[in-house]
């Protein structure tokens, strides 16, 4: 009972980061669910079975708060969908001992992206409003797909900073049009595990817990992406993930590295972990000082005279 409510909280947290910041619940979730000693397959079907509930949840708390392009959500959810499934079936396929460092390191990778992007360059907003073609949308759902079922996550932490990064879309509906167009993906890579695995391997306790906990924070979160900042939950969110991940790949048989090394690289990690969310914060409030300055300055120029 302790575990279901721990998984609840776990849901809960994974998706107000998720909802507002458009990644994030799948690694989130996938990675203390590994770290409890679940096996990977099952850990990435538990979650994306959970995820049919919360993204649902999650895309409709955005499409009433307006965050929704949906252009966007049916040009990359297909493509994403059959990435997804595909990945899916492949994970499916590995053993337990390849496929745990193998899923560890995906995530590694996810997080050291989402700490290092969301840290160093938080969210472009220039060229605003130009279209986004069906030649980048397309490729991009189909390997955020296929990543994001082999990693347990990466929908978000492939498809959003990429949508962003093209500034072509307020980050707003980039988080809503992710959030909602994951439901397809979550659909086509529980089919996927479960072609491949059966549901025996699943606790279905388990996807219940992240499931509630998911959809009591959607709401939430589709609110809250209007206010949090996102650089800085960016690079705390980025830097968990690292760290959990990190502990399992050294534990790993691919490294098996000694205590001694362990420890070493924990405190590293974490002083960079801790330097980076501290310049993320600073970074935000020098943000919204020049903004304020800057709306100060409007406001006392004098109106023009007739």
């Amino acid at each position: 009972m302790r575990k279901l409510i721990l998984l609840a909280l776990v849901g809960l947290g994974a998706q107000l980061v998720d909802g507002s910041l458009g990644m994030a619940y799948g690694v989130t979730s996938t990675t203390l669910l590994l770290a409890i000693g679940t096996n990977p397959a099952a850990a990435s079907a538990t979650v994306h079975l959970a995820e049919i509930g919360t993204t649902l949840a999650s895309g409709v708390s955005h499409w009433r708060f307006g965050n929704v392009n949906w252009p966007v959500v049916i040009k990359i959810g297909i493509p994403g969908a059959i990435g997804a499934f595909a990945g899916a079936t492949f994970l499916s396929s590995l053993s337990t001992e390849v496929a745990a460092p193998v899923m560890a390191l995906i995530l590694l990778t996810l997080g050291l992206y989402i700490l290092i992007r969301f840290t160093t360059f938080g969210l472009p907003t220039d060229r605003l409003h130009k279209p986004l073609r069906k030649r980048f949308l397309a490729p991009l759902g189909l390997v955020a797909g296929f990543v994001d079922s082999t990693g347990g996550g990466g929908w978000g932490p492939v498809g959003t900073p990429a949508i962003l990064a093209s500034g072509r879309l307020e980050p707003r509906k980039v988080i809503g049009s992710i959030d909602t167009s994951e439901f397809l993906i979550a659909i086509a890579a529980s089919l996927g595990f479960l072609v491949g695995l059966g549901s025996e391997n699943i606790d279905f306790g388990w996807v219940a817990a992240l499931l509630i906990g998911g959809v009591i924070a959607a709401p939430i979160a589709a609110w809250l992406v209007r206010h949090v900042p996102p650089r800085v939950l960016g690079s705390a969110v980025g830097g968990i993930i690292i760290l959990t991940n990190s502990r399992s790949l050294l534990r790993s048989d691919w490294i098996d590295a000694p205590d001694t090394t362990r420890y070493i690289a924990y405190v590293v990690i974490v002083a960079v972990w801790a330097a980076a969310l501290a310049y993320s914060i600073r970074a935000h409030l020098a943000d919204r000082r020049a903004a304020g300055h800057a709306e100060q300055d409007k406001a006392e120029v004098p109106a023009p005279t007739a």
